[in-house]
């Protein structure tokens, strides 16, 4: 089963400095068809603007995944973390007990964003924070685990979760294969790049909703940069 989801039918929230659009319902956004994917819960679509960003605010219980797409994102906790992370690359937040952060886009010019939580398979643990830069050249042709708590994932950020976060990178006709399995759910977005998914056409930004597939087989129309969720029900 394949659900397109066109980036036009998503939640949308304009504030000014931030320009978001929500795959799943968050904040005001509200859909009881749309409140999570297997273990995703929040897949967040966000523009940034220069010299803006997120005041400091709490989180607990939540894997909270930052893949920039351009510009970078600069982020500050109560642990004492700091850190920058630039387009291309990931940050994983564990929430766990509880930790309160900051981020900000200091760059001069907007910053994009996709915001990825992912429920944890237990509630606690000490919170924390880690970046890690993840070459685009290296996703080329293939999926590469980004963050992870599925076993052999050693190269991937850790998170507390029966989860894996994938990029890829396609050339317009390129193809590849991602074996996710008839008891997981994925849910795929181009962030750029028009592509097939199992005879099925996505748009730049579009989500696909994934159940009941064995395999994920994607054909690039034009050059494509892919993030795929793939969790445990």
């Amino acid at each position: 089963m394949i659900e397109r989801r066109p980036f036009e039918s998503l939640g949308h929230a304009d504030h000014g400095w931030l320009n978001a659009r929500h795959h799943f319902s968050f904040a005001s956004y509200h859909d009881p068809a749309r409140m999570g994917w297997g273990a995703l819960r929040v897949w967040n679509d966000d523009e940034i603007a220069s010299q803006t960003g997120f005041p400091p605010h709490p989180h607990a219980d939540m894997e909270i995944i930052t893949y920039v797409r351009t510009g970078a994102i600069s982020h500050q906790d109560s642990l004492g973390n700091k850190g920058r992370t630039a387009a291309g690359d990931v940050q994983v937040m564990s929430a766990g007990t509880g930790i309160r952060h900051a981020e900000y886009n200091l760059e001069s010019e907007i910053t994009t964003l996709f915001q990825i939580w992912i429920l944890p398979d237990q509630k606690g643990g000490a919170p924390g924070w880690g970046t890690k830069p993840f070459p685009r050249g290296d996703r080329s042709g293939r999926f590469v685990p980004l963050a992870s708590g599925m076993a052999g994932d050693v190269d991937a950020l850790p998170i507390r979760a029966d989860a894996r976060v994938s990029g890829a990178t396609l050339k317009a006709g390129e193809s590849t294969v991602y074996r996710l399995g008839r008891d997981r759910f994925g849910y795929l977005v181009s962030a750029s790049g028009r592509v097939e998914v199992n005879g099925v056409m996505l748009h730049a930004r579009d989500g696909a909703a994934l159940r009941d597939e064995d395999e994920i087989h994607i054909t690039a129309h034009e050059d494509a940069e892919l993030v795929l969720v793939d969790t445990a029900p």
